[in-house]
């Protein structure tokens, strides 16, 4: 673990000892060579969890989303570097040290074996994403995002810290393998003011508002409006991670006569909400504002998956979240080259771009038939996994997720005709052409989810 998380630290001095000229190409190659280290992770293993130490240890369902976390750290830095370079030099290394605070948090959230620990680092990671969206975000209504995105998660955190403490006076311990050992969390028997559905409910709050939840999702689609395009990718691809596994590790805790009862109001939520996001997708006019709600449907179908507690719909939802995570992180940076060169959001004012960046219009083609779950993707694995499983728990779920399927093609569809075809808006008279740089950053998204279905077991989690 060390070899990662010392490197990983020590971005920090790497960044603030740079000249400025070779900031960008240091951090990057840098964050690059840890990305590359940490791939080891993904190797299969004899043993439940690898690397154990006294409070950290990586198992089956965490190897995946630390990997992702590690990859993805080079591909925001590379992703900032267009809008920050007309910006003085210590800005530049403010920005770069604020982005690479959260990626050893991150870890430490993924990888530790102890729920305070968890807690902590699940926590922390709030506070560089805030200066992230309310400091280098492009408009005014950043702070009203910043303060949507710090109460949603504070108010449902309060719950789960003193369920935490609860759970430490009743157990004795809050480390992972040991109350694995128990078949379930022991009731209370001394106070009658915990009943199990509370202690469940406190138990997984945070984590469906950070999935998010149909309902609890408000904060999302701001905060993603706002932030510049690595608070975009952060929160995509690894923030709403985060809540996903927290759902995992805290449903094989938690007792199954209890959670039936949890089941069935969580499934129906997540489920009415893929359908519900995916219908507002049809009527946004705001770009990134379509790619959030597309990520909110998405994590239904993980939150359902989760509350299932099968084999399969685990794997089913680990793969989505690793295939989501780089899906979605590749239609922000695609938004923002968009943005970049026309400074609009609005699909209507930037549609008819392919005939002047035709490079762009492929890349757009391929993220699109990614995220709509097209062969031979892992996102049309996953997404398959997760159908067949809610099918097998009850029949009539298949209207809901064939349903929420066909919207999401309706509107992955529709955003991709309306940003490379149509006419041309007259206010865009001169563009910029696509870089080098641009080029090999979705390169560097669409490249593992190619190789990943070629050995999926790397990241099906707990099944393999």
């Amino acid at each position: 673990m060390l070899k990662i998380i010392l490197p990983t630290l020590m971005l920090l001095p790497t960044t603030l000892l740079s000249p400025p000229k070779l900031v960008w190409t240091n951090t990057t190659m840098h964050s690059l060579l840890v990305a590359t280290l940490s791939l080891q992770w993904l190797a299969p293993s004899y043993y439940p969890y690898k690397n154990l130490t006294l409070c950290m240890g990586i198992d089956q369902t965490s190897s995946p989303l630390l990997v992702l976390s590690c990859w993805l750290t080079p591909l925001m830095i590379l992703a900032s570097q267009g809008h920050l370079q007309h910006e003085p030099p210590t800005r530049k290394q403010i920005f770069t040290m604020t982005l690479v605070m959260v990626q050893p948090l991150i870890i430490l959230a993924f990888s530790t074996t102890e729920l305070m620990m968890f807690y902590i680092s699940f926590e922390a990671t709030l506070i560089p994403t805030l200066i992230l969206i309310t400091r280098w975000g492009s408009q005014p209504e950043r702070l009203s995002a910043g303060i949507y995105l710090l109460f949603y998660t504070l108010i449902s955190s309060l719950p789960l810290l003193v369920a935490i403490l609860y759970l430490h006076a009743q157990m004795g311990t809050l480390h992972f393998p040991t109350l694995k050992l128990y078949p379930y969390i022991p009731q209370p028997t001394s106070t009658k003011h915990w009943s199990p559905l509370l202690l469940n409910i406190a138990l997984l709050m945070a984590f469906m508002v950070k999935a998010p939840l149909y309902g609890l999702h408000l904060w999302l689609p701001k905060a993603h409006v706002e932030a510049p395009i690595a608070g975009s990718m952060l929160l995509a691809a690894l923030l709403l991670k985060l809540g996903g596994y927290g759902i995992m590790r805290i449903t094989c805790l938690t007792s199954p006569l209890t959670n039936s009862l949890l089941h069935y109001p969580f499934i129906v939520l997540a489920l009415w909400g893929a359908l519900m996001t995916s219908s507002i997708c049809l009527r946004q006019i705001d770009l990134k504002s379509l790619i959030a709600y597309s990520s909110v449907s998405h994590m239904g179908l993980v939150v359902a998956a989760c509350m299932i507690q099968t084999h399969w719909s685990f794997s089913g939802a680990m793969i989505l979240m690793v295939s989501h995570g780089l899906t979605s992180s590749m239609l922000f940076c695609l938004a923002n080259t968009n943005y970049e060169r026309t400074h609009s959001r609005i699909l209507l004012l930037t549609q008819g771009l392919q005939p002047l960046l035709p490079l762009m219009a492929t890349w757009w083609l391929l993220a699109n038939l990614t995220n709509m779950a097209l062969p031979p993707t892992t996102n049309l694995m996953a997404e398959l996994s997760i159908m067949i499983t809610l099918f097998n728990w009850s029949p009539p779920t298949i209207i809901l997720t064939g349903t929420a399927t066909l919207l999401t093609a309706s509107y992955t569809l529709s955003m991709l005709t309306t940003t490379q075809h149509g006419t041309l808006s007259p206010h865009i008279t001169t563009l910029q052409s696509s870089t080098t740089r641009e080029h090999l950053l979705m390169t560097l998204h669409l490249l593992p989810m190619l190789l990943l279905i070629l050995k999926p077991e790397l990241i099906s989690g707990p099944l393999s």
